[in-house]
């Protein structure tokens, strides 16, 4: 196939080329929030292309580009949504003179990435955690329970999740406070109360729901991908010994509502598309509903990076989404199963994706193993857990036959607890 080219120029390792025009939403000194798709270095202002007579052919009214989330433009469809990428695509083309050739237009649409803050792209009505990595369950099983029965017996059966907080998803870039809470040493008869000193992060994807169903409507593995928008990267951080002392019988609680890191471009399901590949063999055999055809799952390589205060990041981990048991439209299928609604910019978090290397383990309760292996960062200092005031970075990106696109970074920093 032939590499498609651009007009403006794209760095060998940029996430924005012309394979990918993911969504977004900008702020600037000159704009409070615009709807916006990025190339190269540059963001581009969708409302201003909208303004200016791009999309004049597609029917739409500006006003949707000019809002605080994306929720209104994905609820137009996919018909809309792809044809703006599509429309994208073709203007920026290296063979195409509309815009290339207009710099007035240019300097309002184009505008440097560092020029401007990217914002939490939508809103977010309820987030769903699922825990579908298999190397992951696997080794957290181990260490916390019976090794020889590391898997709980329903794990190759359902795509097991738990309902997460949506009010403390925050866009990358974000500072939160290391979490207090209750914890039981092994060396107490009692719990104690303090802050946190297992701060973990969790190495995530996560899905934006792209079509709202009703109360009493399923959605087959079949369909699913009707409803899944596009994709971010995502940090779902742990208290692990919160965790511990509170996730009998109800799960996570306190451990996991404190902070969750979202990167702001959501990359669309239709870029995703050529970088599908094979997941794990489900055995034993899976029921009806849960069945799918095709490759489902994506190659998509993430990486994980700590960065101590005044001091250089370190690489901690490598993996990729292929490691994933249960794919995107197994989770989503089994979400409604039941009959439960989603909405519009609903979010799914994949769980931690570990590899069955350990340098590819998602976690630093894996990396660790559980504290008692310290990771050796580049500046000589060790990590158990992570620090106050370290800054962690999740990057990730898809690349195979001279295409690549990537999703920006996801990052945050934690400071002292309150």
């Amino acid at each position: 196939m032939s590499t498609k080219q651009s007009w403006i120029e794209i760095g060998t390792n940029s996430d924005f080329t012309m394979y990918n025009f993911p969504f977004g939403v900008y702020s600037s000194s000159q704009t409070q929030h615009h709807a916006s798709s990025a190339i190269g270095d540059y963001v581009i202002d969708l409302y201003e292309l909208c303004e200016l007579g791009y999309f004049k052919n597609l029917n739409l009214d500006k006003q949707v580009f000019n809002k605080e989330f994306l929720n209104d433009f994905i609820s137009l469809g996919k018909t809309t949504t792809n044809a703006v990428r599509n429309r994208l695509i073709e203007l920026f083309d290296s063979a195409n003179t509309e815009l290339k050739n207009n710099l007035e237009h240019q300097k309002v649409i184009l505008l440097k990435q560092t020029d401007v803050k990217m914002l939490l792209p939508v809103r977010i009505g309820d987030y769903t955690d699922f825990y579908s990595s298999i190397d992951h369950a696997t080794n957290i099983g181990k260490m916390i329970r019976d090794p020889e029965n590391a898997l709980m017996p329903n794990w190759k059966h359902i795509p097991v999740g738990y309902h997460g907080r949506a009010s403390s998803v925050k866009v990358s870039g974000h500072t939160f406070h290391r979490p207090k809470g209750q914890q039981k040493p092994a060396d107490t008869t009692a719990p104690v109360y303090g802050p946190c000193k297992l701060l973990d992060f969790e190495l995530e994807t996560a899905f934006v729901v792209g079509k709202k169903t009703e109360m009493g409507e399923s959605i087959s593995t079949k369909n699913a991908d009707e409803y899944i928008f596009g994709m971010l990267l995502f940090n779902d951080w742990s208290a692990r010994d919160i965790q511990t002392w509170e996730y009998v019988p109800l799960g996570p609680f306190l451990s996991k509502n404190f902070a969750s890191t979202v990167s702001p471009w959501i990359v669309t399901l239709e870029a995703l598309e050529p970088f599908r590949t094979k997941g794990y063999i489900q055995e034993p055999k899976v029921l009806p509903y849960l069945e799918y055809e095709g490759d489902k799952n994506l190659d998509i390589k993430l990486e994980l990076f700590i960065q101590p205060e005044n001091s250089v990041p370190s690489k901690v981990c490598t993996s990729n989404y292929k490691y994933m048991y249960w794919t995107m439209e197994q989770q989503l299928a089994h979400h409604t199963v039941n009959g439960c609604n989603v909405n519009v910019g609903d979010l799914m978090g994949s769980g931690t994706i570990s590899g069955p290397d350990p340098s590819e383990f998602g976690s630093m309760m894996e990396l660790s193993w559980k504290g008692t292996k310290p990771i050796k960062l580049d500046d000589g200092s060790e990590r158990k857990f992570i620090n106050d005031n370290d800054t962690v970075t999740i990057k990730g990106w898809c690349e195979k036959d001279g295409m690549r696109l990537g999703f920006g970074e996801c990052t945050a920093k934690l400071l002292p607890a309150n």
